[in-house]
């Protein structure tokens, strides 16, 4: 009884994380919000605010160890910039689900470059974001330079807070 509990409760936390993808479509705009260090707010030239989930990486939730930096680190790169969107859909709280560009620089994978955020291990579509990420542990990186007990996973920190 327990084991199906639990696995109900773990399809219940994935459909909430699940993404509807549609055909990608480009979006434009000035970042004129960092909520953390995975989600903006663009304004697009038709003044209309979109928010964005950067896709294929997990930043630190904002009360986790190294969730305010990643945010700030995100905020330094982009904000008040014009930034592409390759967007693929919207997820279930009606975020704009993508990858952001400045320029010809991925952001989502310079997050996980520079450790300020996780490959999304349920959602990684480009492996890439693996070998990034294990290149950023190797040379202790961002969060990879907190100590062991603190570096914990975004989606393990949030299932250990319910």
């Amino acid at each position: 009884m327990n084991a199906l509990r639990s696995f109900q409760t773990v399809l219940i936390a994935l459909s909430l994380y699940l993404p509807t993808y549609s055909e990608a479509t480009n979006l434009y705009g000035k970042v004129i919000g960092v909520s953390d260090g995975d989600t903006i707010t663009i304004l697009t030239n038709n003044k209309q605010n979109i928010k964005i989930r950067l896709v294929e990486i997990d930043a630190p939730e904002k009360n986790q160890p190294w969730g305010q930096k990643s945010k700030q680190a995100l905020s330094d790169l982009i904000f008040s910039l014009n930034v592409t969107v390759d967007s693929i859909g919207n997820d279930r709280y009606g975020r704009t689900l993508g990858t952001v560009f400045l320029s010809e620089i991925n952001i989502n994978k310079y997050m996980v470059e520079h450790g300020n955020a996780w490959a999304y291990t349920q959602y990684v579509r480009d492996k890439n974001y693996f070998v990034l990420q294990k290149n950023a542990e190797s040379n202790q990186f961002g969060l990879w330079s907190l100590s062991r007990d603190q570096i914990m996973p975004p989606w393990e920190w949030r299932k250990k807070k319910k």
